[in-house]
């Protein structure tokens, strides 16, 4: 049974070793392949809203974090960021934590989510987050270096909360 809770400090060497592996892949966010962990710290740990784990037998599984899109007069919008163990994938916790990211987003009085950089090869996130309710607003042609494909489109998938 996976659990979906707040990310606390002694979490964050599990999420480290999730965050690296997807990293260093080089085919689905924009980081160096190289990023240091404190760099990560940072980002995923620092800067958020608030940061989440999918914990399954005491094991994270999966991570995300929350947080405003832009500052001031942007700041109603959300973004967000998920990483998932490549041990578990295809098992549904993607999915798991973007309904719980909604939900979060809700209760934290959003309006809409907003993801900036979807990479255009990666099939099943995009397929997901349609599945979710999000839509591409957005193509950014020869936006990412894929690691192994070279120069290939992102999107901007946006939902806006009823």
């Amino acid at each position: 049974m996976i659990e979906i809770r707040k990310a606390q400090g002694s979490d964050f060497q599990q999420i480290w070793t999730i965050l690296q592996e997807v990293f260093q892949k080089g085919d689905t966010y924009a980081f160096f392949p190289n990023i240091t962990k404190e760099e990560v710290f940072q980002i995923w740990m620092e800067i958020p809203l608030a940061t989440y784990v999918a914990v399954e037998n005491e094991l994270i599984r999966g991570t995300y974090y929350l947080k405003p899109n832009q500052p001031g007069l942007g700041s109603h919008v959300c973004n967000v960021g998920y990483a998932v163990s490549s041990n578990v994938r295809g098992k549904g916790i993607g999915r798991l934590m973007c309904e719980h990211s909604l939900n979060e987003a809700k209760a934290y009085a959003f309006k809409a989510m907003q993801y900036n950089y979807v990479v255009s090869t990666n099939q099943a996130a995009v397929e997901l987050w349609k599945k979710c309710g999000f839509k591409i607003v957005g193509t950014l042609p020869k936006a990412f270096n894929h690691k192994e494909k070279g120069l290939v489109d992102a999107f901007v998938m946006y939902q806006w909360f009823n």
